[in-house]
């Protein structure tokens, strides 16, 4: 179990591990994104928000029994707009399992010849929230918190979705305004056969608020 904790940064991270920023990705992998409809019934282009990439090298020393890739990079996208304050223009994906137009995880096996997907609205701001470094750290189990691997931390979470592994743990966090609903956590979950086959399209997620 690998427990994240993150860091303002003065740069944008390019090719490290980060959480928030832009993507930095390899020309074959696009930058998610989900249909949505406007007021007068028109379909749009709406990008996901950006959560972190995880360098996989970085990962290696805390995970002895290979459990996740020691090459290459992670990527983890997921609609949460909504949950960080943008009420007026965001869509909420609701509790429960999540459709899965609302996330997405990608991985590239290399971390050669990336390059930075900027996102950007029409005023030329930045999309999403300033990029922060990440340190790793052994943990237990079911810790609270941002962290990968092991059970969900709430028993809820177990119950709704046994023998699944949070593959990423998502805890809410003032500095960011993040909040999900009154008070929850958001996981993406893997059953462990398809983390031992690297299935990262068989990833879900899943949003438990008290």
């Amino acid at each position: 179990m690998i427990k994240i904790e993150t860091h303002p940064a003065d740069s944008p991270l390019f090719g490290q591990s980060k959480w928030w920023g832009q993507p930095d990705m390899p020309e074959e992998l696009d930058y998610p994104e989900v249909t949505m409809v406007d007021d007068d019934g028109e379909e749009y282009q709406d990008p996901l928000t950006f959560v972190c990439q995880l360098r996989c090298a970085d990962l290696a020393p805390h995970d002895p029994e290979g459990l996740l890739p020691h090459d290459g990079m992670l990527y983890f996208f997921a609609a949460l707009d909504y949950f960080l304050g943008n009420y007026d223009t965001a869509d909420s994906p609701g509790l429960g399992l999540w459709s899965e137009k609302y996330f997405r995880v990608l991985y590239s096996p290399t971390c050669d010849h990336l390059h930075t997907h900027s996102i950007v609205y029409d005023d030329g701001t930045p999309f999403g929230l300033p990029a922060e470094a990440i340190t790793f750290s052994p943990c237990r189990e079911a810790a609270d918190g941002l962290r990968l691997l092991g059970r969900p931390w709430l028993d809820e979470v177990c119950e709704q979705m046994p023998g699944m592994v949070s593959l990423l743990q998502v805890d809410e966090e003032d500095r960011w305004h993040l909040v999900f609903y009154d008070c929850g956590m958001l996981h993406f979950l893997i059953s462990p056969d398809d983390l031992a086959q690297r299935q990262w399209d068989k990833v879900q997620c899943h949003l438990f608020s008290f």
